[in-house]
């Protein structure tokens, strides 16, 4: 291969600037040039082509978001549109594509895969919801974010005497809400995995005001059947179960912006690097993700279109640190 593409597509994690680096210096220095696609899926189709060089990526690997940008493109979905995105490929002398990005962006990949053009993927959503990977790219600094705003409305929680919902990002994935509630130490987590009765989660604040807790905190998942809306209508309602006065915080889109942790910048690193390894080994159709500590390649069909369990160990045990 002479010449590879990258781009970015879905919802943007911190990260991916790393990831996008990395495909382009570990390219440059096999002699391989790199394309940079605008606007994910929708540049591909459009033939949105920038030159990258390993000049142009310096400076961005602690930069939040994605530089090349990400957009919704129903087209791709079609046949057609798929057949036009690797009509400007080919035009452009394009013999590889690197695509980093989630579940969707995946399954457009795989798609590609399956039309014979040479493809690897990058594991990237703050979801953490692909499939045969332990964690995916942006997930820890998703995570330490929300922690962080969980910190910092325990104090006001608990010098109000308060209860609160704080509502995290996850899609139909409660893998971002169970791991802050544990590591904040949140009284309660609601996820889409699990059914929850909104009566049983006021059963167990009122419990705990009665236990003499200053404050208590439910972190919600976006997806769940409840989420911080629909569980506030409820209890406002029913105000006379909870004991505590209760606020809303919903922490929507910070979650995914801002300066990725040492953790992602590595993994995007390395992620990156796998992926235009295996496009130049000829492992066509594979994905790079972190699996039992370390950087690993799977195939883009063990991945894409199976659903990723949380663990009930770990949900048990939240309910158990929560007492």
């Amino acid at each position: 291969m002479k010449r590879i593409a990258v781009l970015t597509s879905g919802g943007d994690a911190p990260g991916m600037n790393a990831a996008i680096r990395s495909v382009v210096r570990v390219a440059a220095a096999h002699g391989v040039e790199t394309m940079g696609v605008q606007q994910g899926y929708a540049g591909l189709i459009a033939g949105a082509f920038t030159p990258m060089t390993v000049r142009s990526v310096g400076g961005i690997i602690g930069m939040g978001g994605t530089v090349l940008g990400s957009a919704r493109c129903p087209e791709f979905r079609t046949e057609q549109g798929r057949r036009q995105a690797i009509a400007q490929m080919q035009a452009h002398g394009i013999e590889g594509l690197v695509v980093i990005g989630g579940g969707g962006s995946q399954t457009g990949n795989l798609m590609l895969h399956r039309m014979g053009f040479p493809v690897a993927g990058v594991a990237s959503t703050i979801d953490n919801d692909l499939y045969g990977f332990d964690q995916t790219l942006g997930v820890d600094t998703a995570l330490n974010t929300a922690l962080e705003s969980l910190d910092r409305i325990r104090s006001t929680a608990s010098s109000h005497h308060r209860a609160f919902l704080v509502e995290v990002m996850g899609r139909d994935c409660g893998y971002l809400a169970l791991m802050t509630a544990i590591a904040g130490g949140a009284e309660q987590v609601v996820v889409p995995e699990v059914e929850t009765n909104p009566d049983e989660v006021a059963r167990e604040l009122r419990q705990a005001y009665e236990r003499g807790k200053s404050h208590a905190i439910v972190v919600v998942a976006e997806g769940a059947r409840y989420n911080a809306e629909r569980m506030a209508a409820h209890f406002r309602e029913h105000l006379d179960q909870l004991g505590f006065e209760l606020r809303v915080t919903v922490l929507g889109h910070v979650q995914r912006g801002g300066t990725p942790t040492a953790f992602d910048r590595m993994l995007g690193t390395l992620s990156g690097a796998m992926a235009v390894e295996l496009l130049l080994s000829g492992r066509y159709g594979y994905i790079a993700g972190w699996l039992a500590g370390k950087v690993q390649a799977l195939p883009l069909e063990e991945v894409v279109g199976h659903k990723r369990e949380l663990d009930p160990k770990v949900l048990q045990l939240a309910e158990v640190l929560a007492q």
